[in-house]
């Protein structure tokens, strides 16, 4: 059942939406109405999850884009566009992780990280900003940022690399939301924590491998420290964007909201 009713008829664009938090984002918009563009650049993913809205009686269309290229970028909003005759909701959603400490982070990987989680959060957004700004009526932009983007993981968390780039996402959602305010352009990230999702299992298992621990004790030591007492669920997520996408929302904007179960300090 839908519980915002004005998302109803705006179109979304989700990146990184063939599975997991990109998914639950996608279904969870459909179901409060919007017309959903699932990008990914796993083109069989997107194509599962619009099959999957369009069965529970939803609009999306499947798109295959790397996020990382700005004119994949392009062609994808135009593609939504073309779709559904306007942009009014992009989820900049698409991400990657490593585990590796720093000192042990190679420049391919770092480059790679940085590419995906950093530029292309900056080129989605600025671009999904231009298309809102042409329209004339606003927007909503959210960037799915990490809890990684808030505090430094840990010592023996070996995720150095992918807070940077996350750290890097929350800064530049914060100037972008400064810069487009005049145009009633929201731009919110989220910060989730300890999420059920395959990063976590890579995580977990990597982890473990580094530290010479046995496999499964990392997650269940992390799930162990939230204080809410259980894992984070991608619809956990879902449900945190819809609200950014509702008029309830409609004042917050330079913002990164916490998610994840009590787990950060700020």
């Amino acid at each position: 059942m839908a519980r915002y009713l004005e998302i109803e008829g705006k179109t979304a664009l989700v990146t990184g939406a063939g599975r997991s938090i990109g998914r639950a984002i996608s279904l969870r918009l459909a179901r409060e109405g919007a017309q959903v563009a699932v990008a990914d650049i796993d083109r069989d993913g997107a194509e599962s999850v619009v099959a999957e809205i369009r069965s529970a009686g939803g609009e999306a269309v499947g798109l295959q884009a790397d996020v990382t290229s700005s004119s994949d970028v392009d062609a994808t909003i135009g593609a939504t566009v073309e779709a559904f005759g306007k942009l009014d909701i992009l989820v900049a959603n698409a991400g990657i992780g490593i585990v590796a400490r720093l000192i042990d982070t190679d420049e391919e990987s770092w480059d790679r990280l940085m590419a995906v989680n950093a530029k292309g959060v900056f080129l989605s957004c600025t671009a999904a900003a231009r298309q809102m700004i042409r329209q004339g009526h606003g927007g909503r932009i959210v960037i799915n940022a990490s809890g990684a983007g808030k505090i430094a993981p840990g010592k023996n968390t070996p995720l150095g690399a992918y807070a940077a780039s996350k750290h890097a996402a929350i800064g530049f959602g914060k100037q972008l939301g400064l810069e487009v305010s005049d145009h009633q352009i929201l731009v919110n990230s989220i910060c989730g924590g300890i999420i059920d999702t395959p990063m976590w299992d890579l995580i977990d298992r990597e982890t473990a491998r580094i530290l010479d621990v046995p496999e499964g004790s990392v997650k269940a030591g992390a799930v162990d420290s939230i204080p809410l007492g259980r894992i984070q669920q991608p619809e956990d997520m879902a449900n945190v964007v819809a609200f950014l996408c509702s008029d309830d929302a409609g004042y917050i904007t330079s913002s990164a909201m916490n998610v994840e179960g009590g787990l950060l300090p700020y």
